[in-house]
């Protein structure tokens, strides 16, 4: 298919092209002519692609190989820079918009929260960016820890979208009529985004990513 048409048939997928490195402006040319052109494995792009279009990364992601590892993570990398730039400054913006017609406990309850969950996020992502994404790294040039795997990772692979749930609920159930309707569903529409963005990297993480490590991991042993 041309990859003009492939993005044509799920909006969902716009955020997978910059994410894997790659711009617009397709032309008329195919998936596998724009991953060659960027130097992105064919593969790893559709396999993400599945998980986008239908929450999950069906049979691709059993025909990926070590060579598509490093743009799993790049992916991810880049993932994670656009949760804690793009969309967290995006939210700030309209929850600072929506808490104007707040009262003073309002405003306290929510920074709260939002303060919270972004300390929670950044920690996360701190956390992949600095352990898990290097130790795969080393796994894919034979230099792995012995005292570490990636299956340590999945047992303790935090859910992130609980206290993002929790700010939702608020704002959905308890917050009060004087705050604007506008601003609320504004920071909704956000929040719904990010949550169901969240769940599709977290499949990646541990259908794709996760088993393709531990398959190298246990060739070696």
């Amino acid at each position: 298919m041309k990859m003009a048409d492939v993005i044509d048939s799920d909006s969902r997928l716009l955020a997978v092209v910059p994410r894997m490195g790659m711009g617009f402006g397709f032309g008329e040319e195919s998936v596998e002519e724009v991953c060659r052109r960027y130097g992105v494995s064919t593969g790893a792009f559709l396999a993400i692609c599945r998980v986008y279009a239908y929450g999950d990364a069906g049979t691709l992601a059993q025909s990926l190989q070590e060579e598509d590892i490093r743009d799993i993570v790049a992916y991810l990398r880049r993932s994670h820079t656009h949760y804690g730039e793009v969309v967290a400054s995006r939210l700030t913006i309209s929850l600072e918009k929506l808490m104007e017609s707040c009262d003073q406990r309002c405003r306290q309850i929510i920074s709260k929260f939002f303060g919270e969950y972004m300390e929670e996020l950044r920690r996360h992502f701190t956390y992949e960016d600095k352990v898990v994404f290097p130790y795969v790294e080393s796994v894919l040039s034979h230099t792995g820890k012995a005292d570490y795997n990636i299956l340590q990772y999945e047992e303790n692979h935090s859910n992130v979208d609980e206290k993002l749930a929790d700010l939702k609920n608020i704002l959905m159930k308890y917050l009060p009529r004087e705050c604007g309707t506008g601003p609320v569903a504004e920071v909704l529409d956000i929040i719904f985004l990010l949550q169901d963005d969240l769940r599709r990297h977290t499949v990646i993480e541990d259908d794709i990513l996760v088993p393709l490590v531990n398959r190298i991991e246990n060739h070696e042993k």
